[in-house]
């Protein structure tokens, strides 16, 4: 088959779903005329460039002539890329911060925040993490060398509800130890969680690099939040722990190539003069090898972790393992987004990039989850999170025609396109947020 290739004079757009994104950024508030910010029509034309999977400034040259992208987000126009980078380095990050939060709260407060459900309890988990973003071969400012031996930015984030939406964020120093500065991040992350009308107990999870006395007060004493922190052993010897294992805790799984213990251990603190804390502990013992070569000597893994939580030591276990589903949110903002070279080479401005960033990502974590269950969805699945690359493909990537006609604008869509059940309907539920 030869095709010929002609114009046309109609307005044709390829990315249609930038105009549910432009009735949410509406209806939270994001960079509206009461913002603090100066120019906030450049953060909405981020947020616009995210939502595409685009992060550099040579990119918001695509969307100059893009009558739908401006009137998607109200502009008055869309910013050369020198008025972005120029822009973005003369506002305040504490206000570029306190708009994002504030609009974050706004949209989350509008969202389904699922709940982890035990034998005794609900919990909203909270997974706080950090996750190195690979800027190499680049001179940009706080760029140095992370723990994954590469160069680049180690930021800290949290996500909310089984559904991974992103309550905080921070941009950190490659060099930078996860611990250095989490107390008072945890601090501001436990003041956005007031905010939210949230009924059911929270559930921080933190890993073993967060194992320190600072953080442990912070996150005791308030009441509804309970916490799982992995221990870290240190010079702990496994001998010792089997021995606690042996008299303390119950057999699991037993079969001929190894032992697994578990239960919980109290008598230990994580200072001197602070009060006892349940450990919950799983030591397995290993005659076997993982490549079927029996041992001479036993192998021991210990596996240990500070909690508050009420709840039987495997539930405790399995509860902190669901926390490595945060690795799947990470890959959605830095692969799915593609949010890890960031554009600038001032921290500052990165920094604030992040934080726009992290709207964009819960603006499209909530078309994914908004469309799920639909009776109009294309087709079946038993899926409960929608990944972001598919929401980019398939709400976002939509192919519309824009029409101006008896004073109303109208996008049409092909009448055969698979989504357009579902994008009608998004579009009514964001337009009633």
């Amino acid at each position: 088959m030869d095709y010929l290739i002609d114009t046309t004079t109609d307005q044709l757009h390829s990315t249609g779903g930038i105009a549910l994104v432009g009735k949410i950024c509406e209806r939270i508030g994001f960079g509206s005329a009461s913002s603090t910010v100066p120019h906030p029509e450049i953060l909405k034309s981020l947020v616009g460039l995210f939502v595409k999977g685009r992060t550099r400034y040579e990119e918001m040259e695509l969307f100059r002539r893009d009558r739908l992208f401006r009137d998607s987000f109200g502009l008055a126009y869309v910013p050369a890329p020198e008025t972005l980078r120029l822009y973005l380095e003369r506002m305040t990050p504490s206000h570029v911060q306190e708009e994002v939060e504030r609009a974050t709260i706004s949209l989350l407060k509008r969202s389904t925040l699922t709940p982890i459900q035990t034998g005794i309890q609900s919990y909203v988990p909270v997974d706080v993490d950090t996750s190195p973003f690979d800027n190499s071969k680049s001179h940009k400012e706080g760029v140095s060398r992370t723990y994954k031996q590469f160069d680049g930015y180690h930021p800290i984030f949290s996500y909310i509800g089984c559904e991974g939406y992103m309550l905080s964020c921070e941009l950190r120093e490659g060099k930078q130890h996860c611990q250095n500065g989490t107390p008072a991040y945890l601090k501001r992350t436990i003041g956005l969680l007031g905010q939210l009308p949230i009924t059911t107990p929270v559930l921080f999870r933190l890993d073993g690099g967060n194992d320190a006395a600072d953080t442990l007060e912070t996150l005791s004493g308030h009441e509804d939040q309970f916490f799982i922190v992995k221990r870290n052993l240190r010079r702990e010897l496994p001998e010792y722990w089997l021995s606690v294992a042996q008299s303390e805790g119950v057999i699991t799984y037993h079969d001929g190539t190894k032992t697994v213990y578990t239960g919980f251990h109290t008598g230990k603190t994580p200072t001197d003069d602070g009060p006892d804390m349940d450990i919950i502990f799983e030591v397995t013992l290993r005659r076997v090898a993982h490549d079927g070569t029996r041992l001479l000597f036993p192998e021991i893994s210990v596996e240990t972790f500070w909690t508050n939580l009420y709840e039987p030591p495997e539930t405790v276990i399995a509860l902190y393992r669901d926390h490595g589903t945060s690795e799947q949110f990470h890959s959605e903002l830095k692969s799915d987004m593609n949010v890890e070279r960031l554009p600038s080479g001032k921290f500052a401005v990165n920094a604030m990039i992040l934080q726009v960033a992290m709207v964009a990502f819960n603006i499209l974590r909530f078309l994914g989850q908004s469309v799920l269950g639909m009776e109009e969805l294309p087709y079946k699945t038993g899926v409960t999170r929608k990944r972001l690359r598919k929401v980019i493909d398939d709400l976002i990537r939509v192919a519309v025609k824009l029409v101006y006609h008896a004073r109303q604008h109208v996008i049409k869509l092909w009448d055969r396109d698979p989504w357009l059940g579902c994008f009608r309907k998004l579009y009514d539920i964001c337009g009633a947020l």
